[in-house]
This record gives C-alpha cells, structure tokens and sequence, in this order.
C-alpha cells in the first residue's frame, strides 16, 4: 500500500520499498550475435578450450556477460572460484563439474549455476567435444578472456599449442591478472 509523501513508490511485503522501473535506456540497442556468422565476435583460445564472448558487460550495462564454450576432451578450467554468479547451460555433450569437492555429472539440455564464492571446477571426460553457454553475473569475466585469450578464427578452433616460454608467459599475466577480477585459483 501506498505511504504519504512516497511520489510514485509502494510499500509492500513487510514495508519493503519498491521504486518505480526505470525508462527505457533509449542509447543501448538489440544485440544479436551468432558465433558461426558473426565475424566481429572474438573467438578466443584459453588453456586449450575455445571462448566465444556472444555478449559483454558492454551489451549488458554490466549485467553479466554470455561466452559460448567449446571444450575440447580433457579440457576446462582447474579448481577455482570468483565473486559473481556462473552458470552453464550444456548444449552438446556432458561435463564433469566438482563443486565444493563434490562431483556430479551435467549432460545436454542441464543448466547448473555455481553461487558467487564457491569452489568449482569442470572437465569433459568424454571423447567428443562439449559445447556450452557460460553466463556470469555481473559481467567481468569476458574483460578478463579478452585480456588473456589467444585469438583464433573461429569458436571450435584450438588455440596454438604454446612453447614453454609462452605458456609461462600467459601463466604469469593471469596469475597477475585474477585478484583486478575477482578470482582465485585454487589448488586440486
């Protein structure tokens, strides 16, 4: 119900207030992004996964961010965790995900979201590759792809095998880079 002197606001559920919703913010526009056609999308080659970032926290005003995942066997990321929300969507295949030492299985057509803060990790232990929808809330973890990934032609091409050099090269500019986005990684 309606208090005086509240222009345009309600009370309601235990005097919770709810303001009005917003105007449409007429500068952000419709964004559609296919990453078989798209050629603007940067694919991107990240400890041997490939990493198609469909939108930015750019697209979203910092809401979250989508990346299209395309895990090849074996692959996906080591144990770790971060300070916003992480959810998949399995569009082909199955992964392995461990959360908070937990394993459980997530095929085709199974969406999992890992709380904020939790530790977790996730692998393709078949023999096919795994294609996935990665959305993070709020956004960040694409600014951090696109400073560290390799870019690649196209979402389903692996980033070159790096030399020895290389790889310790990008192990150090992540290392350098989790604590400015709000990650840590943890060990097995």
């Amino acid at each position: 119900m309606a208090s005086p002197g509240r222009d345009n606001q309600q009370m309601i559920d235990n005097d919770k207030l709810v303001t009005p919703i917003p105007p449409d913010d007429l500068l952000r526009n419709l964004t559609v992004a296919d990453p078989n056609k798209n050629r603007g999308l940067p694919h991107l080659g990240i400890v041997g996964d490939t990493y198609t970032i469909l939108l930015t926290g750019g697209d979203t005003d910092g809401r979250y961010c989508l990346i299209d995942m395309h895990v090849p066997p074996g692959g996906g990321p080591p144990s770790h965790r971060h300070d916003f929300e992480e959810s998949f969507t399995v569009l082909t295949g199955e992964i392995k995900v461990t959360f908070r030492g937990k394993k459980s299985v997530v095929r085709t057509g199974e969406t999992v979201n890992i709380p904020a803060n939790a530790p977790h990790s996730f692998t393709n232990g078949s023999k096919q590759p795994v294609r996935l929808l990665c959305i993070c809330s709020p956004a960040g973890q694409d600014e951090l792809f696109l400073a560290v990934g390799v870019p690649v032609a196209t979402r389903t091409e692996p980033a070159p095998k790096p030399d020895k050099a290389a790889e310790a090269a990008m192990t150090a500019k992540i290392v350098a880079l989790l604590p400015k986005y709000r990650t840590e990684m943890l060990k097995p």
